[in-house]
């Protein structure tokens, strides 16, 4: 099987090394993710960054909801500072399902937290640290498009999940 035909799969750039977190540092870079990139697998994106915030950034969140909410326009995602960036995190979110259907990617490794990536947990929206079931815009609006979203502390789930992309031997653009 060429490079070309194995199953691609969306990284939240900051877990690859990149210096793209809102507070302008990188969130590791696992040797799983490492062997994927150098196989050519990997679709990296910061959602955020390409959404038009800067790095570094005012760190944001969901108050009073979540991701899913985002995307219904019941909630919106602010700073700390009060500022509204609900824009830029569509537009981010957007921007990964069209990464996902160029791609015909079926699994997403997101920052975990994130309001934007986090695919189990989220922060509250107080800026207290306080975490909540939910997900962040990016991981809601691949979710609904039928991606399997994990978290880089999910890492063998989304190898499994990508291996049985790899028995269906759908083709892969």
């Amino acid at each position: 099987m060429t490079r070309s035909e194995l199953p691609k799969v969306l990284v939240s750039a900051c877990l690859l090394g990149q210096p793209v977190r809102y507070d302008g540092r990188a969130s590791g870079h696992p040797d799983l993710l490492q062997r994927w990139q150098a196989e050519g697998r990997v679709v990296p994106l910061c959602p955020e960054v390409a959404g038009g915030l800067p790095t570094p950034r005012p760190a944001a969140e969901i108050p009073g909801g979540q991701g899913t909410q985002v995307l219904d326009g019941q909630a919106q995602v602010v700073t700390l500072l009060g500022e509204d960036v609900t824009a830029a995190f569509l537009a981010g979110a957007h921007q990964a399902l069209a990464l996902v259907q160029r791609h015909g990617i079926q699994v997403a490794v997101l920052k975990a937290g994130s309001p934007s990536c986090g695919n189990l947990l989220t922060y509250d929206g107080s800026f207290s640290g306080v975490k909540v079931a939910g997900q962040g815009v990016t991981a809601a609006l691949l979710w609904r498009a039928g991606v399997q979203v994990f978290s880089e502390l999910e890492l063998q789930e989304a190898e499994r999940a990508l291996e049985c992309e790899l028995s269906r031997g759908a083709p892969r653009r």
